[in-house]
């Protein structure tokens, strides 16, 4: 199926039959040529759109009759905007504009068209008739007769309600359980509907018919019946079916009434269940007329794809069905494939069934069709086949995957299809928000509203059905974002064909040419020539778009891009350069007239071109997170279509200039800037009607009351709305009462749903802050309006659920002004309320005198920080508070008493903490995390310690500097899991009486922290014992010796200690080597810094201490002489990492054959040499070697292995040696290595890299190499580098003598040089008068003594890498 066929030429229709081509006709009137053209084009519409359905399953060529469109809508904007600026300019700027659009004939049609554009419109009018002559050979009807097949298949077969018995049914056994309980329960009058709904193929047929044939449901149901609805939701045979399942015979009534009453007779007091199989109608007509004979006692099961299917039956509950678990899937295609449960019996096929299973992606249609497919399939390299074969390529015949997915596919409205065929263009697993998704679909046309200014809202409408039939699915990373299933993105991929491709790694799609729409994924930091090779092929680009993957900050790109490839690619509608680190961007917008979308996010331009004011159709510009931007271009004004604007992140722009009047199509602007001396400009806001969304209007410091008055704020549906002012509240400038009135014009509309106010220098607040009509606020921060004494009345808000005030210094009470005076129900909604740097702050008046009224009734959280004046205590009557937070409140008292459904509480900082024993003790079973700190009076009763605290999972006490013992205040570790306890300098010990720390009491600790114990020498026994400790963290516990007594806590997996200057060994071996040997440690992760003291680890060199580590991680223990003295390294053993162990001479005397080592880094250590068995190590990917002057070679140790990745070697005496013995070995037998770290100290005479005299060769598998310290390398080899052909970094140093690099065509994939203390070479790579620099022009990121050469960086000298 062809996307061209749905989109592009589908879009094009579209523009002939709205307005757009209206305004053409208009536009050339006077040229006869071309508009006879343009309305033969119009004739011709009629008959092409009635087949255009049909047409979307052949291959139709692409056109570009959409883009003539654009030009000719272009140039007449242009030149409208040519009059306008002419007539209201001065001479001087008159000159610079055509005579023949200054004249008092001026005419649009003045505009003379070349010979290029009418060649292009008689090309396009050839084809449009050939296509319309030739519709009857290309197979296109005005009906679809052949249903919902595809491609002249037959149709699929329908599912019936029996089920396969050979197989067993894994996985939904809580959604079956339920079901069944749902169904067999008497909880309903009327008729009760449940719906199961879920993407093709996750399983909603199979749960309906385990449910339905389970035996309790013939125990609790006289009638049921089964019908598959599927495409075709005739009430008249639905209710046949119904009928004749109950009846058990044939009916010959036509008459829907008649059936109705039949049915209705029937079931008269009988209990009836129905199942209603893949409805896909959405009519409630449909839906009412159908269930109209179901009276009380009839359950009906509904299955769809379509979520609005659900909510129109009015499902007492929908069960949405997400992926299966992967253990459920293997069980699955093990069945399917092997008549198997796993894969235990068939041990050849594990990896690659499991592999396959992974593709399927928790889809059970996949893993039983997949399974089936290899029934008979014993050879694995067939298997193998199956694992790297597109899902596409699968034959459909046999594998029903993709004709089950594209059936969802077919019942899209064609508007739908082509915007979720372009969502082909992003990866597997890429989250994407909707209003990124929506603002792609405008740009590319997809959104053609029937009336102005609804584009966004259609975005919505068409995003939001995809969701609702599961093509997009809501992200479980991250509930903002959205995914596509890794089968339906499989499937926008084929429906999409040539016309969408994205580039990923080194996958190169087919047919490039035709390409309109195009991403490619940053999977590393640099964006070299190479990657945009194929760019070049797409001659007819639409989409220019890099998705980049979160794990990078930041990308550096190719200048090729900029300066040669983008000013190219003249069809763009959607560019973006996000994230990308670029200073200056070309002037080459004037080639780009199409362009709808521009996003520059996170880029580093401190301007922008004034070329981009010539993007007439320019719809969306994105400039978030652009630090150094100064400004926009004066002429912005020129962006007459322009919908959205977002400078977030853009805290560098200090005004916005003039023009914005003129951008009266803006709905989403996120900031308005008013720069000093500019408060009239706040009059433009007036023209922008359509303003909606989130918006912030910064600088009002600038604006006077007159001005404010004019933005006509309160005409504009803003849901978001931030006002600041400046920092710089002591300017002597500002006017309280000029910020006052200014505030008092800035009332928003009352539909308003969150308000921040920033800065305000006024000293009251506006009366309309506080008005009840404002009944959607649900959000109002004020902060930092250090001169308003009061705060206004906002208890009075009937939706208020968040209220955030900070840095008001003036406030001393808060009372009743707060809430309201007689308010009956204040704060009715309110859910989070914060206080935070109210530094005089004395009195909270809470008002609970009032018996009547109810305040906070909802309230869950509140946080009171950084008020050190404040007195008295905290409201008593909070029956919903969960989370309290008490930070720097030193004159407090805080009482718990009444706070029984507290989930967290956190106190840092208070004059007392109390619970009132006037009233008995409960249990507070809620409390999940405690953490307390530098209270001065702890006045909780020992006994109700353990009630309120006792069953807190998280338990931490920090900073608090009087604590001697716990005990002193009833605390204990007892009934914890995860436990902290830092910054305690008295603290001596974690236990009161010994007997009261016995493992049965405290054994459900899993996770310990002991930090900054000045005076603790031992950790008590009992820890040893625990079995459910997994992590243990010791830091700043200088009287620690050793860590434990002979043995390790037995579940241990994670320890790290650090900065304990008296740790001599971690284990203290005191009883016999036997008993030792025979308790086994499960310590996987261990990690020991700064340490000065230590020796071993452990007292008499036992190995059975780390028998599972995978992870040996020492750093700078000055006395640690041996590891592994008299044994082989465990070999569990993957990472090991020691640094700055200068007595450390060996780590042990051999490796094992079968260990597991992955990575060796090695510096500052006194090592002399590797242990034996290094060419052993199968897995071992890296070695790094610095600084280990005693180092000789590898001979004893054996040869490296091919595996490895990464090899840095350099600060050896014997380095000469070392590399000597390596390149008579062969470094390029080292096929896997990724990265080259030498220095080459001690290596004189070495003219080349690689040296050519001796023969050494590179791998060619290097993506980065590091080169040091060669005082005499004079030039890199060329014909040694001319196999790396995946280098991605250089880095040369200190090479005095070097002045030449490399050929050009060695150096392409090339993203970063790194140039340092090589003077010849540096002044060879000058961009001025270099000999180098035509071969390094094109590299990404050129850095020259700690400078930026590339990218360029004119405005900003001083940067520096």
């Amino acid at each position: 199926m062809s996307f061209i066929g749905e989109a592009a030429l589908s879009v094009f229709l579209e523009l002939l039959s709205g307005k757009l081509v209206d305004s053409v006709l208009n536009f050339v009137a006077d040229h006869r040529q071309v508009h006879q053209q343009l309305k033969q084009w119009q004739s011709i519409l009629p008959e092409i759109k009635a087949v255009l359905n049909h047409a979307e399953e052949k291959q139709i060529k692409d056109e570009h009759e959409d883009d003539i469109l654009d030009e000719f809508a272009h140039q007449e904007l242009r030149l409208k905007l040519q009059k306008t600026q002419a007539q209201a300019s001065t001479s001087k700027v008159q000159k610079l504009i055509p005579t023949c659009c200054t004249g008092g004939n001026f005419s649009p049609t003045s505009f003379m068209f070349n010979t290029k554009m009418i060649s292009k419109i008689k090309d396009i009018t050839e084809k449009l008739n050939s296509l319309n002559t030739r519709r009857s050979s290309l197979g296109l009807s005005e009906i679809m007769s052949q249903g919902a097949t595809s491609k002249g298949k037959k149709p699929r077969l329908q599912p019936t309600s029996l089920m396969d018995g050979a197989v067993e049914y894994v996985g939904r056994a809580n959604e079956k359980q339920e079901l069944l309980e749902l169904l067999k329960s008497n909880n309903s009058d009327g008729v009760c509907v449940l719906s199961i709904v879920g993407m093709g193929g996750m399983g909603k047929t199979t749960l309906a018919q385990l449910v339905y044939n389970d035996p309790s449901i013939k125990e609790s149901f006289d009638h049921k019946a089964w019908v598959c609805v599927s495409d075709a939701f005739d009430a008249v045979n639905i209710t046949k079916t119904i009928l004749q399942s109950i009846t058990s015979e044939p009916c010959a009534y036509n008459d829907l009434n008649l059936l109705r009453v039949k049915l209705k007779e029937k079931l008269s007091g009988k209990r009836f269940l129905l199942v209603l199989d893949d409805i896909w109608n959405h009519n409630s007509t449909d839906w009412t007329i159908l269930r109209a004979p179901f009276g009380a006692g009839t359950k009906i099961i509904v299955t769809t794809q379509d979520q609005k299917v659900s909510a129109n039956v009015n499902s007492m509950k929908a069960f949405y069905l997400d992926k299966l678990a992967h253990d459920d899937c293997v069980s699955i295609f093990a069945q399917h494939a092997l008549k198997a449960r796993n894969f235990d019996g068939h041990l050849q096929f594990k990896e690659v069934g499991e592999d396959i299973v992974r593709r399927c992606n928790g889809l059970p249609l996949a893993a039983k069709a997949i399974g089936s497919l290899l029934r008979t399939v014993k050879d694995h390299s067939e298997w193998e086949k199956v694992y790297e074969s597109e899902i596409w390529d699968l034959p459909e015949d046999s594998c029903g995957i993709i004709p089950a997915l594209r059936l969802s596919y077919y019942y899209l409205p064609s508007h739908l299809k082509r915007c979720f065929a372009y969502c082909s263009i992003f990866p597997k697993d890429y989250e994407f928000e909707e209003e990124e998704i929506i603002l792609l679909w405008r740009a590319e046309g997809f959104l053609q509203p029937k009336a102005k200014n609804q584009a966004k809202g259609l975005g919505n409408q068409y995003f939001q059905d995809l969701v609702s039939r599961s093509f997009f699915q809501i992200s479980s990373k991250d509930k903002s974002c959205f995914v596509m299933h890794d089968l339906m993105n499989d499937l926008a991929q084929l429906v999409a064909g040539e016309i969408c491709c994205r580039l990923e790694g080194d996958k190169q799609p087919k047919s490039l040419h035709r390409s309109r729409h195009s991403s490619y994924v940053g999977d590393d930091w640099y964006h070299g020539v190479k990657k945009f090779e194929a760019f070049y092929q797409m001659t007819s680009l639409c989409t220019f778009l890099p998705l980049m993957l979160p794990r990078y900050p930041i990308f550096y790109l190719t200048n090729v891009v900029l300066d040669d490839l983008l000013p190219r690619l003249s069809y763009l509608r959607v560019l973006s350069l996000c994230g990308y680190e670029i200073y200056d961007l070309p002037n080459f917008f004037e080639n780009l007239k199409h362009l709808r979308y521009l996003n520059f996010s996170k880029t580093l331009s401190a301007c922008l071109p004034d070329s981009l004011c010539t993007l007439y159709h320019l719809e969306t510009l994105i400039l978030r997170n652009c630090s150094r931007l100064k400004n926009l271009p004066s002429k912005i004004g020129n962006l007459v279509n322009l919908d959205f604007l977002d400078i977030r992140g853009v805290d560098s722009i200090e005004r916005l200039p003039s023009g914005f009047d003129q951008l009266t199509k803006l709905q989403t602007l996120s900031d308005f800037v008013i720069g000093e001396g500019d408060g009239h400009l706040i009059r433009e806001l007036k023209n922008l009607s359509n303003l909606r969304g989130n918006f912030r209007l910064s600088g009002l410091e600038n604006v006077n009351g007159q001005d404010a008055r004019e933005a006509k704020l309160n005409e504009k549906p803003i849901d978001v709305l931030e006002l600041q002012w400046g920092t710089d509240l002591g300017n002597n400038t500002r006017k309280k009462e000029v910020e006052e009135r200014v505030l008092d014009f800035l009332r928003p509309q009352e539909k308003l749903e969150q308000l921040t106010i920033e800065n305000y220098g006024g000293a009251k607040f506006s009366s309309w802050i506080a008005d009840s009509s404002f009944k959607n606020l649900s959000s109002l921060k004020l902060h930092d309006c250090k001169n308003c004494k009061s705060l206004p009345s906002v208890g009075r808000l009937p939706l208020l659920k968040d209220l955030s005030i900070i840095g008001f210094d003036q406030v001393q009470t808060i009372g009743v002004e707060l809430f309201g005076e007689n308010q009956l129900n204040p704060f009715a909604s309110l859910e989070i309320l914060s206080f935070e740097s109210l530094p005089n702050w004395k009195e909270w008046d809470t008002c609970e005198r009032d018996e009547k009224v109810l305040k906070f009734p909802n309230l869950r959280e509140l946080s009171i920080i950084d008020c050190p004046q404040l007195l008295g205590r905290l409201p008593t009557h909070l029956p919903s508070l969960q989370n309290l937070e008490i930070d720097g409140c030193t004159r407090l008292v805080v009482s718990i008493s009444s706070f029984l459904s507290l989930c967290e509480l956190s106190i840092r900082g208070c004059a007392e903490l109390v619970d009132d024993c006037s009233s008995p003790a409960k249990e507070v079973p809620s409390l999940q995390t405690l953490s307390l700190s530098n209270i001065s009076k702890f006045n909780i009763p020992a006994d109700r310690i353990m009630l309120r605290f006792g069953n807190s999972e998280h338990f931490e006490i920090n900073g608090w500097e009087e604590l001697a013992s716990l005990s002193q205040h009833g605390l204990s570790l007892v009934g914890h899991r995860f436990i902290k306890v830092l910054h305690c300098p008295q603290l001596q010990s974690l236990e009161t009486e010994e007997a009261e720390l016995q493992p049965d009491k405290i054994s459900r600790v899993e996770f310990l922290v002991i930090s900054y114990f000045d005076r603790l020498n031992r950790l008590p026994k009992v820890f040893h014992e625990l079995t459910f400790l997994t992590v243990m963290k010791i830091d700043h516990c200088p009287g620690l010796v050793s860590f434990a007594e002979n043995n390790l806590p037995p579940n241990l997996k994670k320890l790290h200690i650090s900065y304990c200057d008296n740790l001599e060994y971690l284990v203290e071996e005191k009883e016999d080597n036997k008993s030792m040997s025979s308790t086994l440690c499960h310590l996987e992760d261990l990690e020991i810094e700064m340490c000065p003291s230590l020796m071993s680890l452990s007292s008499k060199g036992h190995k059975s201490i780390c028998n599972q580590l995978q992870l040996l991680q020492i750093y700078v223990c000055s006395k640690l002489s041996c590891l592994f003295p008299n044994t082989k390294l465990p070999i569990t053993l993957k990472h090991l990492e020691i640094d700055g162990c200068p007595e450390l001479e060996y780590i042990a005397q051999e490796f094992d054959e079968t260990a597991c080592l992955e990575s060796i880094l090695i510096e500052g250590s006194g090592i002399k040499s590797l242990p034996r068995g290094l060419d052993k190590l199968i897995h071992l990917e890296e070695i790094q070697l610095l600084s280990c002057s005693n180092l000789v070679s590898f001979e004893e140790s054996g040869l490296l292995t091919t595996n490895l990745t990464a090899f840095s070697v350099h600060d050896h005496e014997n380095l000469g040696a070392l590399l000597k013995s390596l390149v008579e070995w062969g470094l390029n037998r080292l096929t896997s290595l990724q990265q080259l770290f030498i220095v080459g100290e001690g290596c004189s005479n070495v003219v080349s890299f690689p040296e050519e005299g001796i023969g050494m060769m590179l791998p060619p598998s290097l993506t980065s190499i590091f080169l040091s310290e060669f005082e005499d390398l004079e030039f890199l080899s060329s014909e040694g580098f001319q196999d790396l052909t995946s280098l991605q970094e250089l880095f040369i140093n200190c090479c005095p003598k070097l002045r030449s690099l490399p050929e050009k065509d060695m150096l392409l994939s090339l993203g970063l040089l790194d140039i340092s203390d090589c003077p010849l070479l540096t002044e060879e790579c000058s961009s001025d008068k270099g000999r180098e620099w035509s071969k390094i022009s094109h590299i990404p990121r050129v850095v020259i003594d700690n400078k930026f050469v590339i990218p360029r960086v004119s405005d900003f000298p001083g940067v520096e890498s």
